[in-house]
C-alpha cells in the first residue's frame, strides 16, 4: 500500500465510486459479498487498491496546504517540483490560538495586549521523493487542503511588503 487504508466513514462517503471500482474490475455485488465471506484477505486488497487510487487523485490535484497550531501557522504551495512554505509564529507569552480563527482585528489586539511578536518565515524545497508522498505525510500530520491558498497568498504579501 502507497498511503493508508480508507476507514469505514471515508469508504461510505465514496460507496458509489467503490461500486463503480469493483464493476471496472468485473466484481458484482455477489461476487463482493462472496469475497467478503470467504476470502477477506482479497476483499482487503481490494479496498487497499481502491484506497491508493482515491489518495493518488486526491494529491495529484492538490496546490495549497495549511497548517496551523496554536502558536503557529504553515502554509505550502504545492508546486510540480518543491514544496514552498510559508509560515507565521508567536514568538512570547500570548493568549492567541491559530486554531480559533479569530478575525484579524481581534489577533491583533491579542498579540498587542501580551506583547508578543509574529515572525514570518518561509522555506522552500525540491521533493526528494515522491510528491504525493510527501504530501500524504503532511496530511497526516494535520495538514488540510486549502483550495484556494488565500492564507497562503496572503502571507506571501506579507512577506514581499
Amino acid at each position: 500500500m502507497k498511503y493508508r487504508r480508507l476507514n469505514l466513514d471515508e469508504l461510505k462517503s465514496l460507496e458509489r465510486d467503490f461500486i463503480n471500482f469493483l464493476a471496472a474490475n468485473s466484481v458484482t455485488g455477489e461476487d463482493w459479498e462472496k469475497l467478503k465471506n470467504e476470502e477477506p484477505d482479497k476483499a482487503e486488497r481490494l479496498i487497499e487498491i481502491f484506497s491508493d487510487m482515491v489518495f493518488d487523485k486526491t494529491l495529484e490535484k492538490i496546490e495549497y496546504l495549511e497548517q496551523k497550531s496554536a502558536k503557529e501557522i504553515r502554509t505550502y504551495h504545492c508546486q510540480a517540483d518543491r514544496l514552498i512554505m510559508i509560515g507565521l509564529l508567536i514568538e512570547g507569552e500570548s493568549t492567541l490560538d491559530f486554531r480559533q480563527n479569530l478575525p484579524p482585528q481581534q489577533m491583533i489586539q491579542q498579540l498587542s495586549l501580551s506583547g508578543a511578536q509574529l515572525k514570518l518565515f518561509r522555506g522552500e524545497k525540491a521533493y526528494d521523493k515522491d510528491r504525493q508522498q510527501i504530501l500524504f505525510q503532511l496530511m497526516e500530520q494535520g495538514a488540510l487542503i486549502a483550495k484556494d491558498g488565500h492564507l497562503y497568498k496572503v502571507l506571501n504579501q506579507l512577506q514581499k511588503a
